[in-house]
């Protein structure tokens, strides 16, 4: 599964992870508060295109009025599941008591999760991390309080709060949340899955019902073709380097027609820093600075050009 991004599951980054092999994807997540107040840059995100099905759309806040009404907002949309983020780490959301913030108020994510289950009729899911801190690591109990409040699954990513994206994620206690005889949602792992062997390891040694992919597909959306010809047995193919500078180049031109040339270039900015094509070439520098201060279709086309018939050559 593609995880939910900021500036990053858009509705064309999601499309080509579905095409490269994504059994699922997800929105960029959604502030309740935005979606109620009719923001336009929120609204667009509830936008869903019906080839990359089955699309889950996940809402973020802190009062649960405000996520009952947005809720039934983004059912209106047509997901296929609605998804309801406890896990976003950073202090802009954590920090007001949004997404990794509820960690700290169990009583109140409950209630909010009980209430959104209660007022739409499509499936309603979370996603969550392991607890606030080292010291709070509450996932088994609390995967077992989520269930009750009628959730259909369960994402645990497997750091807490404070980790932030650092360090490795924990998946001893992922598998601790699967082994509960109690626990009968299915279980989706998150956390490092950045190679096949990872996401088959995932299911193989800890059980896990699904794994979602996150920061491994920025820049690289062929990593679900990989995972999913390494988990039905077939031999590595790697997507020729022609079709993986196709794939980005098309990932820029639909962020420019989405938005506009220059916010579009900026947007894509974040997948070509973090892409896998460029790493390890040689006397590079000078030429990933000009592409990531390239702020026109037309120039940052040609550097792709040159790029790609360096390593061609």
């Amino acid at each position: 599964m593609l995880a939910p991004m900021e500036d990053v599951t858009d509705r064309s980054f999601r499309l080509i992870c579905k095409e490269q092999g994504a059994a699922m994807v997800y929105t960029e997540f959604v502030s309740a508060d935005a979606l109620i107040r009719d923001i336009p840059s929120t609204v667009r995100k509830l936008a869903i295109d019906k080839a990359e099905r089955p699309t889950a759309i996940q809402i973020y806040g802190r009062e649960t009025g405000p996520m009952v009404e947005a809720a039934k907002i983004v059912e209106a949309a047509g997901p296929d599941i609605l998804d309801i983020n406890f896990g976003c780490p950073v202090k802009k959301v954590a920090g007001k008591g949004a997404g990794a913030g509820m960690l700290r108020d169990i009583p109140r994510m409950l209630e909010i999760t009980r209430a959104v289950v209660d007022a739409v009729k499509i499936p309603v899911t979370v996603k969550t991390r392991l607890g606030w801190d080292h010291e709070s690591k509450i996932i088994v109990e609390l995967a077992e309080q989520l269930q009750d409040c009628g959730i259909a699954a369960l994402t645990v990513h497997g750091r807490t709060r404070s980790q932030m994206y650092n360090g490795e994620a924990d998946w001893e206690m992922i598998a601790r949340v699967k082994e509960n005889p109690r626990l009968h949602i299915p279980l989706i792992g998150n956390g490092d899955i950045t190679t096949p062997e990872r996401a088959a390891e995932a299911f193989d040694r800890y059980g896990v019902d699904g794994v979602m992919v996150g920061r491994a597909s920025i820049g690289a959306p062929w990593i679900f073709r990989d995972i999913s010809r390494h988990l039905a047995g077939l031999s590595p193919d790697t997507l020729p380097l022609a079709e993986r500078f196709a794939l980005l180049r098309r990932q820029i031109a639909e962020s420019v027609e989405r938005i506009d040339e220059y916010r579009g270039i900026l947007h894509i900015r974040r997948h070509l820093a973090a892409s896998p094509l460029f790493k390890g070439i040689p006397n590079f520098r000078d030429t990933r600075i000009e592409m990531l201060r390239a702020d026109k279709l037309d120039s940052l086309m040609e550097i792709l050009a040159r790029v790609e018939e360096r390593l061609e050559s």
